[in-house]
């Protein structure tokens, strides 16, 4: 009998053992693939900011009054100039950001109902190397490598697609993207600003 319950004990153990290794491994399998490169809101990444000389529209919607619309660029020291208001700063914010911004000092004060809407110009994400249209990519909203690389008319015969560099501001990762298209630990999304660049591949590779 005590052996018996020796033995149970034993297998117990090694039961426990097994358990936590897959616990373990299960942890490890879902381990992000890519800790290095900033993960951003595709609302709030920094290609989705205003600089100093991007156009900035702003779209009035009142009930009362027909109030035009207003172009205008950034100027160098980072603010536009709307009628009542005067100088607000653009730079740095996103389109939402600055449209709540200028809603609030517009109403209550000068408009009882006025709706606001900010439109920036097209935003760019860039493919060169290996590809068969290189060049800047209007970001028409979220996208991931692949989809990207498929919008510069995808890889050529002679791309590297174990080796496809993507830069964020000052980082970069080296992306398979042959493992892309089946793990979504591979699925990197691309933001506006992102560069994409595809090495040519060796033949003997």
């Amino acid at each position: 009998m005590k052996q018996l319950r020796k033995t149970a004990g034993y297998g117990g153990a090694i039961g426990g053992i097994l358990l936590a290794g897959l616990l373990f491994a299960g942890c490890r399998t879902h381990k992000p693939v890519f800790s290095e490169l900033p993960v951003m809101d595709q609302e709030t990444a920094p290609g989705n900011r205003f600089h100093v000389g991007d156009l900035v529209t702003v779209v009035f919607s009142a009930t009362s009054d027909q109030i035009p619309t207003h172009e205008e660029r950034v100027k160098e020291d980072g603010t536009i100039t709307l009628p009542y208001l005067g100088s607000i700063r653009a730079a740095g914010k996103t389109s939402g950001e600055l449209q709540n911004e200028i809603h609030d000092l517009y109403v209550p004060k000068y408009y009882v109902n006025l709706t606001v809407t900010v439109r920036s110009e097209a935003r760019y994400y860039y493919v060169g190397g290996q590809v068969k249209a290189p060049g800047p990519k209007e970001y028409l909203g979220e996208t991931d490598i692949i989809k990207a690389i498929q919008a510069a008319g995808d890889f050529t015969d002679y791309a590297k697609k174990t080796k496809v560099r993507l830069t964020r501001g000052g980082h970069s990762e080296i992306i398979n993207c042959n493992k892309a298209i089946s793990d979504p630990r591979y699925h990197v999304p691309v933001y506006p600003g992102d560069k994409i660049f595809v090495p040519i591949r060796v033949f003997l590779e």
